[in-house]
């Protein structure tokens, strides 16, 4: 039975969480946090939905990119360190409140983000970065509060904090500069390496790194990717809606859209879903970093999916803005990067290629080649999508007749290794 004195969040001091902790899940409070992204992942898709649709594809992805990137960057940073040092105390509380917010204020800049890029003029990203810039030096606190009252942890803790700091002033420059398309694509990739290097340089240089949880993070990932996936069927209904009201009833097309849709988002799921990830963590820490980041590529194709539905919900609206061929290159392209990165991804945590996974992606990327085709054949796009959301019947199929024996044994020498 619980003392009532444990159950006020009082201060804690911040000493580190145990790194192997039975039982480890995601709080309540990482919950809500989680929330504030399903607004920011809606609002990026969305936008760049419509900059396809209006048929301003590249202009929209490299928008998108650098959406997805502060989107997803900040949530990564944030499950890292709760992972490491999370109090839940009423100063780790409000802290993570005052990131919430940075989140939503984020989320609110991202529409003069994409207008400004598809205009071609300067770039918009004052409001993005302030959303980011609270966001980041809420965390910079955070690292702080964790130096001081974790002496052995104080080396790492101090790194990341100098260098998101660091990164910071970098942004926030950026958005003041007021630079046109290039000159800010260059400077991007410039603070993006800085904010890659900073978390590396802290856990394998300076001091012994942070007592993150294998568990806990892999089942975080999993959290944010169910968050990335709803918006493939928040955002397709929400159009299909629209579409079925200017068709005056629910047509074949819808149905046929909207089927493609629910089982696109299921096999990501499923497919998403078969890597041990927690236990290959657990036995291989030094390969979290390559995994972490490697997830950000993840949750962009399963986002840009859920993007190219709505595309497709649009198109049966409004014919015309784009092609048959162009929607279903938007669901197609997506669907295709995100196999591939998910089993590149898989291949690095593993530690080894396995020969029939190549031949689940070739496999794959052929039957979507064979839906771009009948698009442009003039088959319907309907039809066209529901050949797209077929090719990932092959992993899903591969995985539960042979690929989780491979997985299995690829598991067990690589835990093995650690043993």
């Amino acid at each position: 039975m619980s003392e009532a004195g444990t159950l006020a969040h009082r201060l804690r001091r911040m000493g580190g969480r145990d790194p192997d902790e039975h039982g480890r899940a995601s709080t309540p409070l990482e919950l809500l946090f989680d929330l504030t992204f399903v607004v920011a992942v809606g609002q990026a898709a969305n936008l760049f939905a419509h900059s396809v649709f209006e048929g301003h594809p590249w202009t929209g992805l490299i928008a998108f990119a650098i959406a997805v990137f502060a989107i997803v960057w900040a949530w990564i940073n944030f499950s890292w360190f709760a992972s490491a040092f999370d109090t839940d105390d009423w100063v780790f509380r409000v802290v993570t409140m005052v990131q919430m917010v940075g989140v939503c204020i984020a989320a609110l800049g991202l529409p003069a983000l994409f207008h400004s890029i598809d205009e071609g003029g300067h770039v918009d990203n004052r409001v993005l970065v302030i959303g980011y810039v609270i966001m980041r030096m809420a965390m910079v606190s955070q690292w702080l509060r964790a130096a001081r009252q974790s002496p052995e942890h104080r080396a790492s803790c101090l790194a990341y904090a100098r260098w998101v700091t660091a990164a910071q002033v970098g942004w926030v420059a950026l958005a003041l500069l007021n630079l046109s398309l290039l000159p800010t694509l260059a400077a991007i990739v410039v603070l993006n390496l800085i904010e890659a290097y900073g978390p590396w340089r802290a856990e394998h240089l300076e001091g012994g790194g942070t007592p993150w949880h294998a568990h806990h993070i892999a089942e975080r990932y999993a959290l944010f990717a169910i968050i990335a996936l709803g918006e493939g069927v928040v955002g397709t209904v929400a159009a299909l809606s629209s579409a079925e009201e200017a068709a005056g009833g629910i047509t074949a097309d819808v149905l046929g859209v909207g089927a493609a849709g629910i089982a696109l988002t299921f096999g990501m799921w499923w497919t998403y879903f078969t890597v041990p990830s927690g236990d290959l963590l657990h036995a291989h820490r030094e390969r979290g970093f390559v995994w972490g980041y490697g997830q950000m590529f993840v949750f962009g194709a399963i986002i840009a999916t859920g993007a190219g539905l709505h595309v497709a919900a649009l198109r049966l609206e409004d014919e015309s803005h784009i092609s048959a061929l162009g929607a279903v290159l938007s669901v197609a392209a997506p669907v295709g990067f995100f196999l591939v990165a998910v089993i590149t991804v898989y291949s690095l945590l593993v530690g080894e290629v396995d020969a029939f996974h190549i031949w689940i992606v070739l496999g794959t990327l052929a039957v979507l080649a064979g839906a771009v085709l009948l698009a442009a054949a003039g088959v319907g796009m309907p039809v066209s999508l529901l050949v797209v959301a077929a090719s990932l019947l092959i992993p899903v199929v591969g995985y539960e007749t042979v690929g989780h024996r491979h997985m299995g044994e690829a598991t067990v020498r690589a835990t093995a290794e650690r043993a």
